[in-house]
Formats: C-alpha cells, sequence, structure tokens
C-alpha cells in the first residue's frame, strides 16, 4: 500500500464519478443491481480512508440527470438503493463524524425518498470530521442553470451585468465546499461527463481502469500521492 509522506499536500476536497458497477456485475455474469450493490458498500471504507487521511469534503456522482434514460427497472432498483443506503447508513456516518449532504435535483424523486434525504441530513449536520456530499440527479451545467436563477430571485432589481464569478459561487449547490481540488474517474474513461463542471475548473484529473466496486483504499491513497507531485498553476505561467 502507497504510504503518505507527511510533507505533501493533502487534496481538501475529492470528487469521484464511481463508473463501472454494470460491468463489474456483467464480467460475474450477475445482474446490473448486484453490480451497484457492491459499489455502494464500497463508498464506506473510501469515506473512512479520505476522513483518517484528513481529507475534509469527499463529493460522489452517484445518479446524474442522464441516468434517467436507463432502463426502468435499473433506475428503480436504483433508487431503492439509495433509501437502503440512507437508512442503513446514518447511524456509521454520525459515530464517524460524517455529515451529509445530498446535491442535485431532489424534486424528482419519491416523496418517501425526499424525507429521508432531508432527516439523513439534519441528524448528520453538527459532524465535523468529514463532509460527504451524494450528487444524486445531478448534472454541472444544472447546478450553474439553477445557481444563476437564484443570484436572479434574490437580486430582483439587477441586471445580469451585474452577476460575477464571484457573486454566482454561493449559489452553487456546493457553496458550503471547497472547490475541488482531485477529481478521480474510476471504469477506465476519461471524460467528466457533467459532474462539478465549475467546481472543478482547476482541478487534477485522475482516472483508473479499476471498476468502482474494485477501487480500494489502496488506489485512493496512489491517486492522493500521485496529486501531491503535480504542479498546480491555476492559470498562471510556470517558473523559468
Amino acid at each position: 500500500m502507497t504510504i503518505l509522506a507527511p510533507h505533501n499536500p493533502l487534496p481538501q476536497h475529492i470528487a469521484i464519478i464511481m463508473d463501472g458497477n454494470r460491468r463489474w456485475a456483467k464480467n460475474r455474469f450477475m445482474p446490473a443491481a448486484l453490480g451497484h450493490a457492491a459499489g455502494a458498500k464500497q463508498v464506506r471504507d473510501i469515506v473512512k480512508t479520505c476522513a483518517e487521511i484528513g481529507v475534509s469534503h469527499l463529493s460522489l456522482f452517484a445518479f446524474s440527470t442522464e441516468n434517467w434514460k436507463r432502463p426502468e427497472e435499473e433506475v428503480s432498483s436504483l433508487m431503492g438503493l439509495f433509501m437502503s443506503y440512507l437508512q442503513k447508513e446514518v447511524d456509521s456516518m454520525n459515530t464517524n463524524g460524517v455529515r451529509l449532504k445530498v446535491v442535485g435535483d431532489k424534486s424528482r424523486f419519491a416523496p418517501a425518498l425526499q424525507d429521508l434525504i432531508v432527516r439523513a441530513e439534519q441528524q448528520t449536520a453538527n459532524n465535523t470530521r468529514i463532509t460527504l456530499t451524494v450528487c444524486a440527479n445531478y448534472g454541472g451545467r444544472w447546478d450553474m442553470v439553477q445557481a444563476a436563477q437564484a443570484w436572479q430571485q434574490a437580486h430582483p432589481g439587477q441586471s445580469l451585468q451585474a452577476l460575477t464569478e464571484e457573486a454566482l459561487a454561493p449559489y452553487l449547490s456546493t457553496a458550503y465546499a471547497p472547490e475541488v481540488d482531485l477529481l478521480i474517474r474510476t471504469g477506465g474513461e476519461s471524460r467528466i461527463s457533467n459532474f462539478m463542471l465549475w467546481q472543478a475548473a482547476y482541478a487534477e484529473l485522475f482516472f483508473t481502469d479499476d471498476l468502482w466496486p474494485d477501487f480500494s483504499p489502496a488506489r485512493l491513497k496512489e491517486a492522493i500521492t500521485w496529486f501531491a507531485g503535480r504542479d498546480r498553476r491555476f492559470g498562471s505561467s510556470a517558473p523559468l
């Protein structure tokens, strides 16, 4: 297992596109639902590892706005898995100091799921060890549009000409979190698929062939060590 040197800079916000659950199941001649269930189990170890290392924010792409196009049976299974996760994990989150936030357009979810989300967020609201953000029915473009609409509602007398990056940022769904330092995608694809387009503008991108259920704490530490060696210039020129 990779050991992090104590002087290496840590990413304070890691975002992960959890890709590969269905392929993991297919490789084992299992239904997709079992792949998603295996992926959900992996979340606990990754959250625990981030908390132990000292990462303050972890965001997971659980369900995108485009995922509604999947077969109805699979979508229904994902919704059921989400409800089960919220019911089973809240006590563990409280024990381990995890604050849960769920971001995305939650209006499309069933009322029972919306209620579970509200209760889980309220029960973990005072935890401070790590903030786990689950992005569900989320899209980066949606986030920017809703932020612009929220800004306009808060400033009805102002023209859009008055809108700046600094003014818009507080209305993003993740305004409580720092910008993404390290974005990880599992599953062998090299794209960000409409995930945190604003927040990850200067993130370092780490792509791995590991399917999400196989993404281990050791691989996470490898990604963090890789991040520590990056020269982050945020658009400025490299020193000569």
